[in-house]
């Protein structure tokens, strides 16, 4: 879960910091009997220093080293204090990993709401037990915790993106909508986040309908457009321009009225994209596609996507040829 921490890092970076733990965490012990903290007389302090005691912490909790996991937790209750707010959300990350079954959550999540019912606006732990809520399938009350915690917060991207993802896993597509415009209000160049709201369109309008709705889909295209405007080489811009753009020109063909039709604009709407300017964005994601698909080797994309452009690129080849 994306509350879980923002320190990220691949697999294969999380098992190289876990194999480091053990030296690190010897480098950075005291040997001594000395009262004064390690810290000042062996090395300098840095926020660089704890930081990588945090990543040290979720790597060794995702590659199963709960031992070093609890010495860098022990590290930081040390330096910050017990009732440190950041060390108490990885605090209860850690118990969290080490649990062994339903009943100790259960009694983690009894933890976290004792301490909110002292500090409600402790944040990390907040998010904690919207994060347990989640695992424990308990969707709609983390639902609520975490509307709740947008009251108090309502600039969290993080949270607005979380809860945006919860109605989603409930088909609640408006919800998840305004939730990911809630984002954009405040990073507003964000293309990912274009991109995604770009897709939950398109998944709302695609869902459980004979027909697509033209003007969702539409609304889906500009998104995306917006996305690939802001990063020109973003695979996942360009995959749900091309998917969109494809959807259009099947629901709407040259034929069709409702594709080249200006709709009033008298409630604010914009208009209907014309066949020809969905074929033209059409004809340039698949070029894009076909470009980024190529070059793989040398610009790091996440392979799955590659795998994904590439099987909407045959698909597309496939139809047209039929």
């Amino acid at each position: 879960m994306s509350l879980s921490s923002s320190l990220r890092h691949s697999n294969s970076e999380a098992l190289s910091l876990s194999q480091q733990s053990t030296q690190y965490l010897q480098k950075h012990t005291s040997t001594g009997t000395s009262t004064i903290p390690i810290a000042f007389i062996s090395y300098p302090e840095s926020t660089e220093l704890w930081l990588m005691y945090e990543k040290l912490l979720l790597s060794c909790l995702r590659t199963g080293d709960d031992k070093a996991a609890h010495l860098c937790i022990e590290k930081l209750i040390d330096r910050f204090g017990a009732t440190n707010e950041r060390v108490m959300g990885l605090r209860g990350l850690y118990q969290e990993a080490v649990a062994k079954d339903d009943a100790a959550l259960g009694r983690i999540l009894h933890e976290y709401d004792e301490v909110l019912a002292e500090d409600p606006v402790n944040t990390p732990v907040a998010k904690r037990r919207i994060a347990l809520l989640q695992s424990l399938s308990r969707t709609t009350d983390a639902i609520d915790a975490l509307t709740e915690l947008l009251e108090s917060s309502p600039t969290d991207i993080e949270a607005w993106t979380e809860l945006s993802d919860l109605y989603l896993s409930q088909s609640l597509f408006p919800q998840a909508i305004f939730c990911l415009e809630e984002v954009l209000l405040v990073v507003p160049s964000a293309w990912n986040i274009h991109a995604r709201l770009g897709e939950v369109l398109y998944v709302s309008a695609t869902s459980g309908n004979e027909s697509a709705d033209g003007k969702t889909l539409a609304e889906a295209m500009r998104r995306f457009c917006r996305s690939i405007e802001l990063c020109d080489d973003y695979l996942r811009g360009y995959y749900g321009l091309k998917m969109t753009t494809d959807r259009l020109l099947s629901a709407f063909p040259d034929n069709s009225k409702a594709a080249g039709q200006i709709m009033s604009t008298d409630n604010g709407e914009l208009p209907m994209p014309s066949t020809a300017t969905v074929r033209r964005l059409n004809e340039k994601a698949t070029s894009k596609l076909a470009e980024i698909t190529r070059r793989t080797t040398d610009r790091g994309y996440n392979y799955a996507e590659v795998v994904a452009a590439k099987e909407l690129l045959d698909k597309s080849t496939q139809t047209k040829q039929r």
